[in-house]
């Protein structure tokens, strides 16, 4: 292990030493980091490595560092865990993802008060009366280099960031194309110019396109692995997957007061090998909880897609809750594969991490038609996981961005009647963004859909849902 510390550290300072002359500008930049509190004692060993050598370097957030790991997503005050790992580490922003929400207002409020680094982004408009603590831009001045930053935050196709309306209510957002002009004049005041953005890859390429005027975009959201950077109309566009498999360094040579070289350069976290104490020592005080490792049941087989975990907590709520069919946003699974073996309290929390509540509504199979393909298209064009029904979904070609015909069939395969009502379970978030005609809006239970799953568990034992799904497509 000792031999990969020092050669990981050997290819950094090497990368440090490169530039010959000009004032150069070294970012380390992270986006998703979806509360890998494991992965911070890591981080914060890189970060430690870097900045002795340039105590300079700007440490960079593009959003989502909290959702995805209940140690963090319990604790309270909400998000603490990660917050103080950041804080820690010395990050200097972080743009606003669109899980920075899910605690409301209130929670959002919170956690910026408890920051020690500024949240960016200029498409947002918070009321004084919320307390949030969010910019638009910052400038900072790195070894005499003027290096702007602005931020921006993801807006969906329903006008609001990817999350429930209730945890935006009282704020308000404009498309990032709508915004960026604005901030020209900033461009044109620094030397380096930087866009912190929560929207996604594709996204990010498009504003290359636009706005060819800054230097490099940090990228998140779509959880993209790009191997260093990639450059798109001359901007350098940067990103990694999610929960921290990799961080980039980004390196600027600037002359003149204007960016002559990029280099961006990924670094593993998984095989550094080195470890801040103070940082395994916060790790270890964050995880101190028996019932987390409790076990609830068992998969008799490796699961190997996000559709079968998906099927499986549709089952979980259908049966639970006495429901005709469940449905679930596919994007709200939030594991891919899971090996053959124990389930945990905390596996669950991390499977549906949002503290979703249940909601019960009577629909027509015409309505439930509806539903599904609202949800499909305010899920980023993803068609969701159902228990209880099937479907055949034929698209008008192979992009998948538009749904030709849609086939409900019951479980033992005959098609489902349009006019007939059913018992339908979905969570708060679902019920929320596929907005669709129906009549019934729905019962709100206050048991969250992570709960139904555990106590459905603790009744089941073992299963097998390898293979699972419960829908085909065509175009």
């Amino acid at each position: 292990m000792k031999k990969i510390f020092l050669s990981i550290t050997s290819v950094i300072v090497l990368s440090l030493m490169s530039v010959a002359h000009g004032e150069t500008v070294r970012i380390l930049s992270t986006n998703d980091m979806h509360a890998a509190i494991e992965k911070m004692p890591k981080l914060a060993a890189i970060v430690d490595s870097l900045r002795a050598i340039d105590p300079g370097l700007l440490v960079l957030s593009a959003g989502d560092f909290r959702t995805g790991n209940p140690y963090n997503d319990l604790y309270e005050p909400v998000s603490y865990p990660m917050i103080a790992f950041m804080n820690f580490i010395g990050f200097d922003a972080s743009a606003l993802g669109n899980h920075e929400y899910d605690s409301k207002v209130d929670g959002l409020a919170k956690m910026t008060a408890l920051s020690n680094f500024r949240y960016l982004a200029a498409n947002i408009t918070c009321p004084e009366e919320t307390g949030i603590k969010v910019v638009p831009y910052q400038v900072f001045d790195v070894n005499g280099v003027k290096v702007g930053v602005l931020g921006i935050t993801q807006v969906g196709t329903l006008g609001i960031p990817d999350t429930h309306p209730d945890n935006v209510k009282g704020l308000s957002f404009q498309l990032p194309e709508e915004v960026i002009p604005q901030y020209k004049w900033l461009t044109e005041q620094c030397d380096v110019n930087v866009l912190l953005t929560h929207i996604g890859y594709e996204n990010d390429v498009e504003l290359a396109g636009k706005f060819p005027y800054y230097d490099m975009i940090v990228s998140s959201h779509t959880h993209t692995q790009l191997e260093g950077g990639e450059v798109h109309n001359g901007v350098l566009i940067t990103q990694n997957g999610y929960q921290l498999p990799r961080v980039t360094l980004t390196t600027l040579e600037v002359e003149d007061g204007k960016v002559v070289s990029k280099k961006a350069e990924n670094i593993f976290l998984d095989t550094f090998g080195g470890h801040n104490e103070v940082a395994d020592a916060m790790l270890a005080h964050f995880k101190s909880s028996p019932e987390m490792e409790r076990e609830i049941g068992r998969f008799v087989t490796d699961i190997t897609t996000y559709d079968a975990l998906g099927v499986m907590m549709c089952d979980a709520w259908r049966e639970e809750l006495g429901c005709d069919i469940a449905i679930e946003n596919y994007g709200g699974v939030r594991y891919d594969v899971f090996p053959a073996g124990p389930i945990t309290v905390k596996d669950i929390l991390n499977l549906d991490p949002f503290m979703n509540t249940a909601v019960v509504m009577s629909l027509t199979g015409k309505e439930l038609s509806d539903m599904l393909i609202a949800c499909f298209k305010a899920d980023r064009n993803r068609f969701p996981i159902t228990s209880g029904c099937t479907a055949t979904v034929t698209y008008t070609d192979v992009s998948k961005t538009k749904i030709k015909k849609l086939e409900l069939f019951t479980p033992d395969g005959k098609k489902l009647d349009m006019k007939k009502k059913y018992r339908v379970m979905t969570n708060n978030y679902v019920a929320s963004i596929a907005d669709s005609p129906r009549q019934d809006q729905g019962v709100r239970g206050t048991a969250t859909t992570s709960s139904i799953i555990i106590g459905w568990l603790e009744k089941k034992g073992a299963i097998d849902y390898s293979g699972r799904r419960s829908f085909t497509e065509k175009w």
